[in-house]
């Protein structure tokens, strides 16, 4: 391979569409636009949702529910996880070293899911009632 010989792959490249160029090419005219009305139009064109007019959508549809930003600071792992990351101690930082919780995580809560068969001791992570009781079971501990 030659610098002079590197070209893109066949068909990666194409001529952008040149309309309202004559008949030739095919975008002559009306250049797709079809015959007359508001889309034909230069800066002719309706909002998003707009419905003519009638009420739409959503303005008709009652308002329902709300998701808390914070939730996105929140974390869970689950007996299980713990289990396969084996090791003693475990806090925020390790969980994320691992992947088992995301990089914006503040608050993590361990729960009862899965099998725990080692002791592990926990620094600043919770834990659900049943969660806690069954890490005790194994020999660990909360910090």
């Amino acid at each position: 391979m030659e610098l002079n010989s590197i070209q893109p792959a066949a068909g990666a490249k194409h001529a952008k569409r040149r309309v309202g160029r004559g008949i030739g090419s095919g975008l002559g005219k009306t250049a797709g636009r079809g015959h007359k009305g508001q889309k034909s139009r230069s800066g002719g064109y309706h909002k998003v949702g707009f419905e003519g007019g009638q009420m739409p959508m959503q303005r008709r549809l009652p308002k329902r529910g709300f998701k808390s930003q914070l939730l996105k600071f929140n974390a869970e792992v689950t007996l299980g996880a713990l289990d396969k990351l084996g090791a003693a101690e475990v806090d925020v930082l390790s969980l994320k070293q691992a992947g088992l919780i995301g990089e914006l995580a503040k608050v993590v809560k361990v729960i009862n899911t899965g099998k725990l068969t080692r002791a592990v001791k926990l620094t600043g992570i919770g834990a659900t009632a049943s969660a806690k009781a069954a890490i005790e079971a194994a020999g660990g501990s909360l910090a």
